[in-house]
């Protein structure tokens, strides 16, 4: 390949032993270059016959229109070593990252590649290893021995990954050391001494001047040097980064944005190295926007995650970017302003004088939320991974709590004209994370946020003084969504102060607003995410009622969600794929998509254990009424329990119970019997129950429940074989008190579901028997039941003979109408005869002169 770039002079050489790697590499090169160069004469002579031939032809025409159009520029282009340090710089950045987040397995990684880098860079400064990396050991080692005294004093366990990386870090640090012992030594005297370096300029013979300079490693020499550092993009351009370039850089890293084979992870390079340059609070603040948003592009994809240390990065910016607009309350971001395009020169800031950056702190941190909630959807919640993820969302926390003040500030903002949007949005998030939490859990939040943010900033929505009050917290977020927003965002806001009230067993309260909402009536018309918030607000609503003891107000609400048996599909916990079932694949994406993370999920172990003891309590008493009231036959309460109990029931051999089903099944069944001590051991057997934090009280109200019910089957069952029954029996059976016993019988008689009347004289009920009829009253009912069949099938017959005559006194009118139309013709007879009534037979009639025409029509033709 070198033959076809070769030059018409000795530049070629001096170019080639100028980016050799070693004394051999550069003998190579000369003893090629002048192979080129009898090889360029025999060529140049064969120009000069025939004219230019082959790939030459080509490759010289367009060096000379480069050479053409940069005649008059300097090309500044560095050495293989300088690429080298640019290599070492990147992976000690990387490092410094990795320390920033704790990610131990990652600086594990990075360690060993910067060692294979440094054997290389010694070479080129014979034999003295990089102050660079030196300084990097001597940092890398400190921080790894606090790392593990820290470890030693916290309880908390390291996330394994990381554990096994930091063991295996100490391990080679320890053993490397030694091999720099001097170094480390002298640059832990006076870092500053040993940091610096001389700068070398060196001219070719091709006077092409290739200047080298210093690495900046410290970042107190890199604010001393006014010129910055420069960098070699493509091409071999040098690109310089100065205080008065970022503006000019920033606009062509905007204008590169969406385009394609765009290198984003180089564009974060050089923005991380231009905030090292910046001087200026505006300069910060622009290079943090552009920078910020580059690194959620990282993640464009719709299968994609973002990093946990991209993540993390963007989240220390972000709380920088707020830092710098609470400390500057002069420069204030927003979406409608003007962008500054003059790259020139700053623009002037007067103080008093708001000057406005186009741009929206609130929509960073929504999509650091998304990422979040991304990131947990996919991992795997039964590992340490889940949980050392879940942790980061206490930082988000502050983050959003941090946007919402920034908000409010803006919105009290007399010099600011905008809308409440984006508080709107900040507070609707901040509720989002609130609401599906103990009162306990978000008081520990709370606390922890408010010691993270400035004592001089304050709420006036929620202030901090009261915090600790959680209650009032979420009601006073709900109620500032109430009053100043609609449509989609006050339903979630309603919706979210309904979850946490029932979610902390106020069922009364949570049950007025759900009605009084009216969501039950418009929730079809709103986007998935908030039928799925309804969904699971209906749930706890449900579950909120079992726990107050309200049966049939928990059976009611459970009935739409469990009923359908798509509990996991309606409440966003996993996919549920019925048999026959189509679904396209974009389609199983959108419903991915929409899950929750584990942490937000309702046990639907638990939520099924509740419904079928619900409709256990309601359905067998219900069954044996319909044993003597054929008319109750058809009432179903619930079509699921009902078909698990007759799969049951067909069961010819029934084992000990093993799950949830079985143990309810069973209990259901010697309920029915009539056996309620069984029927209540099989129900607070459940193992579910020890997951509440009052199971005592639930396993006692249960009883109770299954006391009450079994009563009432039982006397569904066997009152007709009584006439009177002492109430003080039914009392000992049951184990209840007699005055419950008796307002048990009040209320059935007083429903017409008993007949049956009290003796309160003798403490018992009476029960009504049917009068016994003779043989002749009952032939005599029988009669009347056929006579009456028949009265019922002749005004049948009568009715519609009557509607036939009615019908032929219409198709009479509509033929005379057909006939009566002019040029209708059979046409209109037949329109006449089919149509029902007069109407009809004028429109045949119409189709017939219509049908004719255009017969005369095609005749005249």
């Amino acid at each position: 390949m070198s033959r076809f770039f070769q030059g018409s002079d000795s530049e070629s050489s001096s170019d080639e032993e100028e980016f050799s790697l070693d004394e051999e590499a550069e003998e190579e090169s000369s003893e090629e270059s002048s192979s080129e160069e009898e090889e360029g004469d025999e060529e140049s002579s064969s120009e000069e016959e025939g004219g230019k031939t082959g790939a030459s032809r080509f490759l010289r025409e367009a060096s000379d229109e480069e050479s053409e159009s940069d005649e008059d520029k300097v090309t500044v282009v560095k050495s293989a070593k300088d690429k080298r340090f640019d290599e070492l710089e990147g992976t000690v950045r990387l490092i410094e990252n990795g320390e920033k987040i704790g990610d131990w397995n990652a600086i594990n990684d990075q360690y060993d590649k910067m060692n294979r880098q440094v054997p290389i860079l010694m070479r080129d400064l014979d034999g003295k290893p990089p102050k660079m990396y030196i300084k990097t050991i001597a940092g890398l080692e400190t921080t790894v021995m606090e790392a593990f005294e820290k470890q030693k004093v916290t309880p908390k366990k390291m996330n394994p990954i990381a554990q096994k990386g930091l063991n295996a870090l100490r391990q080679k640090i320890r053993k490397n050391n030694r091999d720099y012992t001097t170094e480390i030594e002298t640059f832990r005297k006076d870092p500053d001494e040993y940091m610096k370096e001389d700068v070398v300029e060196e001219v070719a013979p091709t006077q092409k001047r290739s200047t080298k300079k210093p690495l900046m490693s410290d970042e107190n020499a890199m604010d001393a040097n006014d010129d910055g550092f420069t960098m070699v993009g493509a091409g071999g351009k040098a690109m310089v980064y100065t205080p008065e370039s970022i503006l000019k850089h920033l606009r062509s890293i905007v204008e590169s944005r969406g385009r394609k084979n765009t290198d984003r992870l180089e564009q974060i390079r050089v923005m991380e190295r231009l905030l090292d340059v910046a001087v200026s609070e505006y300069q910060r603040i622009r290079v943090l926007l552009v920078l910020i948003a580059t690194r959620f592009d990282l993640t464009s994809g719709t299968g994609s995650q973002m990093s946990q240390e991209q993540w993390k990065l963007a989240q220390q910016e972000i709380n920088r970017l707020l830092v710098i607009l609470e400390e500057n309350r002069d420069i204030v971001v927003v979406e409608a302003a003007e962008e500054w395009e003059d790259d020139e020169k700053l623009p002037t800031i007067t103080k008093g004088e708001l000057f406005k950056i186009p741009g929206s702190v609130v929509s960073f941190v929504e999509r650091l939320d998304d990422e979040l909630t991304r990131v947990l959807q996919h991992v795997d919640p039964h590992t340490a991974e889940y949980v050392e993820r879940l942790q980061d969302e206490g930082v988000l926390y502050t983050n959003v709590v941090r946007a919402m003040l920034y908000a409010e500030r803006l919105q009290e903002d007399a010099r600011l004209e905008r809308p409440k949007d984006s508080t709107n949005r900040v507070v609707m998030r901040r509720l989002e994370h609130v609401y599906f939490k103990p009162a306990t859990v978000i008081s520990k939040v709370e606390d922890d946020t408010w010691k993270a943010i400035p004592d001089q900033l304050d709420s006036k929505i929620t202030p901090r003084s009261e915090h600790s009050d959680v209650a009032s917290l979420v009601q006073k977020l709900a109620g500032y969504l109430f009053g100043h927003s609609e449509g989609i965002i006050r339903a979630r806001a309603m919706l979210c102060q309904i979850y946490y009230l029932a979610l902390h067993d106020n069922y009364f309260k949570a049950r007025d607003m759900m009605l009084m909402s009216h969501l039950q009536e418009t929730i079809g018309s709103f986007d998935v995410s908030t039928q799925i918030l309804y969904n699971r607000t209906l749930t706890q609503v449900g579950l909120c009622a079992f726990r107050a003891g309200l049966v049939y107000e928990c059976q009611t609400a459970l009935q739409d969600i469990c009923g359908s048996q798509r509990q996991k599909e309606l409440l966003a916990q996993g996919l549920q794929m019925q048999r026959y079932s189509q679904i396209t694949p974009e389609q199983e994406r959108l419903e991915r998509q929409r899950q929750l993370p584990f942490h937000m999920h309702i046990n639907l172990e638990f939520l099924e254990c509740v419904y079928l003891t619900c409709s256990m309590l309601l359905e067998i008493p219900t069954l044996a009424q319909a044993g003597s009231s054929p008319d109750l036959k058809k009432r179903v309460i619930s079509k699921s329990y009902r078909r698990m109990l007759e799969y049951h029931e067909r069961q010819i051999f029934t084992g000990p119970p093993e799950n949830t089903r079985d143990h309810v099944m069973q209990a259901s069944k010697a309920l029915a019997a009539g056996e309620w001590k069984k029927a209540a051991e099989f129900i607070t057997s459940i193992k579910i129950w020890d997951l509440l934090p009052k199971s005592a009280e639930i396993k006692k109200m249960l009883e109770g429940q299954i006391q009450e019910e079994g009563l009432r089957t039982y006397l569904f069952t066997y009152a007709p074989f009584y006439d009177t029954l002492g109430v003080e029996t039914l009392a000992g059976m049951f184990d209840l008190p007699e005055t419950k016993v008796t307002a048990l019988v009040s209320k059935m008689i007083h429903h017409e579901e008993l007949a049956a009347a009290l003796d309160q004289v003798n403490s018992a009920i009476i029960f009504r028997k049917g009068v016994e009829l003779s043989r002749l009253q009952s032939l005599a009912l029988t009669l009347s039941d056929k006579a009456q069949g028949l009265i019922e099938s002749n005004e049948r017959v009568l009715e519609q003979r009557t509607q036939g005559t009615a019908n032929a006194f219409e198709r009479q009118g509509a033929q005379r109408g057909g006939r009566g139309g002019r040029g209708g013709g059979r046409g209109g007879a037949r329109g006449g005869f089919r149509g029902r009534g007069g109407g009809s037979g004028f429109t045949g009639g119409a189709l017939g002169n219509a049908i004719r025409a255009q017969r005369e029509r095609k005749r005249t033709k």
